[in-house]
């Protein structure tokens, strides 16, 4: 089933002179429980994509679905709650909270939503010890590691039980063991807690967690590749995106 689809999917930024055309006509379907990486060159387009997806933004044209149900004419309000209870996003930066603590800052979401504290405590807690981060619950960002920090931020992301997670550049802002840490562990939402992750990199050996890679080029999808964890390592992949290139 296909928890994402895009049909002729179009953002154009500017008009006249200035006109820049992020993306132009993507037609992607994503699967339920699907680990699926975006890749391509600066400019791209593949954070535009996420965030249309995410109902960030919205597009010039075309259409996106959730989960059988259009987002784009949505109203503000719906796309809120649409967001808050459906979506969880993992950013670069990790966007923690520096005067809240580790519990406080994963359980953000649905704090906000309205859960009572000690109960989405004790949903962000679920998280963070799954992420091994049980000792830490009280610690705040700056006493964490950047591994530890975008730990969190997932476990925020996941902590309403989302179907779909965003993540852009998650590991951009941490060393190589720990984003093959934090890779890994996105593989792992996706395989042991059935949540469908859209994931945009320029790391090979990131990408190679995926099952699906998805290239962008100007905007465009040129390929898109099926990946086994056997005869696709991070080498495979770099070699795709220079044939791809070329």
């Amino acid at each position: 089933m296909s928890i994402i689809s895009t049909e002729n999917l179009s953002k154009v930024y500017g008009s006249g002179a200035t006109t820049v055309t992020a993306l132009e006509k993507i037609n992607l379907k994503v699967n339920s429980g699907q680990f699926v990486a975006v890749m391509g060159p600066s400019g791209c387009g593949k954070s535009t994509l996420l965030h249309l997806i995410g109902g960030l933004d919205k597009p010039t044209e075309g259409d996106i679905k959730i989960e059988g149900v259009s987002i784009t004419q949505m109203p503000d309000d719906q796309l809120t709650e649409l967001r808050r209870r459906k979506i969880g996003f993992v950013f670069q930066f990790f966007n923690l909270i520096p005067v809240m603590t580790a519990v406080e800052n994963a359980a953000l979401p649905v704090t906000l939503d309205g859960i009572k504290p000690a109960d989405a405590y004790k949903r962000a807690t679920k998280w963070l010890e799954r992420f091994e981060l049980g000792d830490r619950l009280s610690s705040r960002p700056d006493q964490l590691s950047g591994g530890q920090q975008q730990r969190v931020a997932i476990a925020r992301a996941l902590v309403a039980d989302p179907t779909l997670i965003l993540a852009d550049e998650p590991t951009g802002n941490v060393d190589t063991r720990s984003g093959d840490e934090i890779a890994g562990l996105l593989r792992d939402v996706s395989k042991q807690y059935d949540r469908t992750v859209i994931m945009v990199t320029h790391d090979p050996r990131i990408a190679a967690y995926a099952d699906r890679i998805v290239f962008l080029k100007d905007g465009k999808v040129v390929d898109e590749t099926l990946l086994d964890r056997k005869n696709h390592g991070a080498a495979a992949v770099t070699r795709m995106i220079k044939e791809i290139g070329d």
